[in-house]
């Protein structure tokens, strides 16, 4: 259990170093709201989310006060949608259903729009797939996300080739809104079923009835952690960032437990993710570059991150025997200033960050491409990253934005959260033929396991 004195030695980091509890995600199972009837089905849903979550704004203010650590997000993730009611259901009206009991309960996002199709598709499965633009042009709150592959599994490369389309479609549709449908898309694999960060959230099948996962974020923290150890070995830096992880976890542990029994719940993980923002002081870039970097993008990044990712992941294990979700370093362009000057300075390349996610704890993440990018192109860059999630046995994931009217060099604005990032160029060669091919992309040889 947390002591008091953990607790007053986490203040310098909240006052001055961004520590925060980025996300407390209720997850809630939405099974046994299913009837034949959409209509019924829908009203269901809403009432059992209002009727969980609706606590969820007033706990979080409640324990900010009490503990002084900021909760900047309060966030519901559901069953995935597409699991509910065999394909008879109308699931564009389970989604807006979804959207305004987020609304309903003041909460930023509730995620599970979700297919999971990472070995085959059944013909409703495809049709979800495709209702996706249309849902997230039509609700504000809502994210969705498709699992495309898994280690085991292999790659569902018809599922691939729909995702490039379904970007593409959804960037068209919000197209006025700067494409933002897209930053609340994301395709994996290897997805987990207890993360709490958006846009990818989803409540999975193994899970209780209603569970409180809390994500933890501050890079801010490690980077003043080791911003001043000039002369120390690299092991010596690892050894200061477990440290600073361990005492973030167990700040984050505390606070989701008190949350799940406030609001009736199961404590469900604690996910140690250095999240960063757009703020100068909260980046995972310049944690790299007080390593010695120069610049985030040269030679040694994916190096410095596989240790940073590393570390973080040893000193939360060390602090708890609950933590999940992804637990580890997010690389957002848009969302890590350190991030955007690399990309604008060229020195941060798509190539370059693919080789990062290897070694990351997600993958292409807030990534703004030129707007007449291929829509095949999009399919293969989620490939790659299927690719290396596969045959690493780690969820990778992408969240393109192909930016409408825009090309590379300009910049995209979001706003909030989001952020703001140059739209980054993607090389030419078209992988066409190779993306409508179809059919699977056969799991590694390491999944035979059993």
């Amino acid at each position: 259990m947390l002591q008091n004195r953990e607790i007053i030695e986490t203040i310098d980091m909240i006052r001055r170093e961004h520590l925060d509890i980025r996300t407390l995600t209720m997850g809630i199972s939405l099974f046994d709201c299913v009837s034949d009837d959409t209509k019924v089905t829908s009203r269901r849903v809403y009432d059992k989310i209002v009727e969980y979550a609706n606590d969820i704004p007033k706990v979080a203010d409640k324990l900010s006060s009490e503990y002084g650590i900021p909760i900047v997000n309060k966030r519901v993730a559901v069953t995935p949608v597409s699991l509910l009611g065999g394909g008879k259901l109308d699931y564009q009206k389970i989604a807006l259903a979804l959207d305004n009991a987020a609304k309903e309960i003041g909460i930023d996002f509730i995620g599970g729009y979700t297919a999971l199709v990472h070995k085959g598709m059944t013909e409703y499965e495809k049709d979800f797939l495709m209702s996706i633009p249309y849902v997230l042009r039509d609700t504000s709150r809502l994210c969705s996300s498709v699992n495309v592959g898994t280690s085991k599994a292999g790659i569902n490369m018809d599922a691939v080739r729909l995702m490039g389309e379904v970007i593409k479609k959804t960037s068209e549709l919000t197209a006025d809104k700067g494409s933002v449908g897209c930053a609340k898309l994301v395709v994996f694999c290897n997805a987990v079923e207890d993360n709490p960060f958006m846009a990818g959230a989803f409540h999975g099948i193994g899970e209780a009835d209603k569970v409180i996962n809390v994500g933890v974020s501050g890079p801010g923290v490690v980077h003043n952690a080791i911003k001043d150890m000039d002369g120390a070995t690299l092991d010596e830096i690892a050894e200061s960032i477990k440290k600073t992880a361990f005492k973030i976890t167990r700040s984050g542990e505390l606070i989701a437990k008190r949350a799940a029994e406030m609001l009736g719940a199961k404590f469900g993980i604690v996910d140690l993710s250095l999240a960063p923002t757009a703020e100068v002081g909260d980046s995972v870039a310049h944690i790299l570059e007080a390593m010695g970097l120069e610049q985030v993008g040269g030679c040694g990044t994916t190096a410095a991150l596989a240790l940073l990712n590393d570390a973080v992941k040893k000193g939360g294990l060390m602090a708890s025997s609950s933590v999940g979700g992804l637990s580890g370093a997010f690389i957002p362009v848009s969302e890590d200033i350190g991030m955007i000057n690399a990309a604008e300075n060229g020195n941060l390349t798509i190539n370059k960050l693919e080789a990062m996610t290897a070694v990351c704890s997600v993958g292409l993440d807030m990534i703004a491409i030129p707007g007449d990018t291929p829509a095949s192109v999009i399919s293969a860059l989620i490939a790659d990253e299927a690719a290396i999630g596969m045959v690493n046995s780690k969820t990778t994931a992408v969240r393109l934005i192909p930016a409408v009217g825009r090309k590379a060099g300009d910049v995209l604005e979001f706003g909030g959260l989001l952020g703001s990032g140059p739209v980054m160029p993607v090389r030419a060669g078209s992988p066409e033929v190779f993306i409508n091919r179809g059919g699977r992309i056969p799991a590694p040889i390491q999944a035979l396991k059993n």
